[in-house]
């Protein structure tokens, strides 16, 4: 059973920094993409980052420059580290595995002073 936990969300002043962690089990984890999603309120969810099994990384052009996403093949775990974050950075990340199109359960993150 694929399962996939998110940890990290949180409020933060504008311009501070966040790390979110996925967790996910069931799955032969370092062959697949890796991704995280964000959905802001009556937005549809959109591609923040994705990482393929080999560590190849793709960026939202709003992120860009801001954001890391990263991953530990021992450790069953993906990353992204958020700085320099802005209010239009509020919304609920969600991890995402191309091991069948798998969702985690998303965590808040707001971004407001």
């Amino acid at each position: 059973q694929v399962q996939l936990v998110e940890s990290g969300g949180g409020l933060v002043q504008p311009g501070g920094s966040l790390r979110l962690s996925c967790a996910a089990s069931g799955i032969i984890f370092s062959i697949y993409t890796m991704a995280w999603y964000r959905q802001a309120p009556g937005k549809q969810r959109d591609l923040v980052a994705h990482i393929t099994g080999g560590g190849s990384t793709n960026y939202a052009d709003s992120v860009k420059g801001r954001f890391i996403i990263s991953r530990d093949n021992a450790k069953n775990m993906v990353y992204l580290q958020m700085n320099s974050l802005k209010p239009e950075d509020t919304a609920v990340y969600y991890c995402w595995t191309g091991r069948g199109g798998y969702w985690g359960q998303g965590t808040q993150v707001t971004v407001s002073s």
